[in-house]
């Protein structure tokens, strides 16, 4: 996987699938109407994706994944032998054979394609057969109108909300600046009111805020101590800036746009094993790094809340958009506290990795991956398994096998929707 299993590994599933149901196909001759689209499917025109590890298998990432500090492999064609993250493009040349990447966006989209199974087929082959083409990554593309209206995924591993100094991977803003010279190129080369629809029916997907939190929850447990008054104003902080950025898209004329929440880090192995081992040194408690875990939940759990309470004051002064919140958190804990009902055995160890719980070092090698990553809820450091993606995948765009994962209404409705 060019970077993690993204949770946005459940993403492409949701995301593929986002492409064919909610992709009207343009033509520049005969704009779509808000009633009908070419196929059929849905008033959508397009998917543009923002976004972390969880959306980008690293066809974004400069240098990927030699500056990569969390490298750990991913299958993103879904093949069984090692591999090179930045030879592995889900959307290049070389790809067109493979399997999708196991991520949730690519879980999203997956479902987006009406009449299929969930059997997981080529991706690109999907996209033939519905006669639309897939999205490729911002580097990825020559800059041609076709291949921006087509969708792009401006996503980067390891990007975060906060902009930092890095050559290697882009941050929400830089993301943010990318999407503005794509929907000024639309500008230039279609008429006014062309470009002003595409964007309106087009879906917008942000996936940010895990990077952020595992840089901060490292930073502490590096000092063996986690720091209160630090984190006590990062969600606040974090939730800021992605209002923010909600604004800045719905005033570039984004009317449809889905923001993904953040996992249960404290419950990742990798922050799990960290949280075991700075309780020993610290103190020796009993609780097996038991309150440190809760304290990371406890900030995630409070960003995901605030983004949420942020999201639904949006809806009501955007009278005339829609935005929608996917609570990744509460699906993943719906499947850690019941994973019995959902198919899975070991909620604490990693797939691939190395140490105790094979959770110290990330995937280095698939051979040493699990024979059964169904089993199993995690698939490296922090990243969970396609198996866990792909429920995830379903709840979002249908409401099942758990609703209310996504609010105040399910992806397939948004997709749906006429502005």
């Amino acid at each position: 996987m060019r970077g993690f299993l993204h949770l946005l590994p459940s993403l492409v599933l949701l995301l593929t699938r986002l492409l064919t149901l909610v992709h009207a196909q343009f033509q520049e001759e005969s704009p779509p109407t808000t009633t009908t689209t070419t196929l059929g499917f849905t008033n959508a025109s397009a998917l543009y994706v923002l976004g972390d590890s969880t959306v980008d298998c690293g066809d974004n990432t400069l240098f990927y994944p030699l500056l990569h500090a969390r490298l750990s492999l991913y299958p993103c064609n879904g093949s069984d032998s090692s591999l090179l993250p930045q030879l592995l493009g889900f959307l290049g040349e070389k790809a067109r054979s493979k399997k999708p990447p196991f991520c949730l966006l690519f879980s999203i989209a997956h479902l987006l394609f009406d009449g299929f199974t969930h059997v997981l087929w080529p991706l690109v082959e999907r996209c033939e057969k519905m006669g639309l083409p897939f999205i490729r990554p911002f580097y990825g593309q020559n800059g041609s109108l076709d291949e921006v209206i087509s969708g792009l995924n401006f996503g980067s591993t390891q990007a975060t909300i906060m902009s930092k100094d890095s050559s290697s991977h882009q941050s929400l803003s830089q993301q943010l600046r990318q999407v503005s010279d794509t929907l000024q190129l639309l500008q230039l080369q279609l008429t006014e009111d062309i470009a002003l629809h595409f964007t309106k029916s087009s879906i917008f997907f942000l996936s940010f805020g895990k990077e952020d939190f595992i840089d901060l929850f490292l930073h502490n447990f590096s000092s063996q101590v986690f720091d209160q008054s630090t984190a006590h104003d990062f969600p606040t902080m974090l939730v800021n800036q992605m209002t923010n950025a909600m604004r800045y898209l719905y005033d570039v004329n984004a009317r449809k746009i889905i923001c993904l929440g953040i996992l249960p880090l404290g419950y990742t192995p990798h922050l799990a094993w960290l949280c075991n081992q700075t309780s020993l040194l610290v103190g020796g408690d009993d609780d097996n790094g038991e309150s440190c875990v809760d304290e990371a939940n406890k900030l995630v759990l409070e960003y995901n809340n605030l983004l949420y309470e942020h999201i639904s004051m949006l809806n009501v002064e955007f009278t005339d958009a829609q935005i929608v919140f996917c609570d990744v958190y509460k699906g993943m804990m719906q499947i850690i506290n019941w994973p019995k009902l959902y198919g899975f055995e070991d909620t604490r160890s990693a797939c691939c990795g190395l140490g105790l719980n094979s959770a110290m070092i990330g995937c280095i090698s698939l051979d040493g991956a699990c024979e059964e990553a169904s089993t199993h809820v995690w698939w490296d450091l922090f990243n969970p398994t396609h198996a866990v993606n792909s429920i995830l995948a379903d709840a979002a765009w249908s409401g099942l096998p758990f609703s209310g994962l996504c609010q105040p209404i399910t992806i397939h409705e948004l997709v749906s929707k006429n502005f």
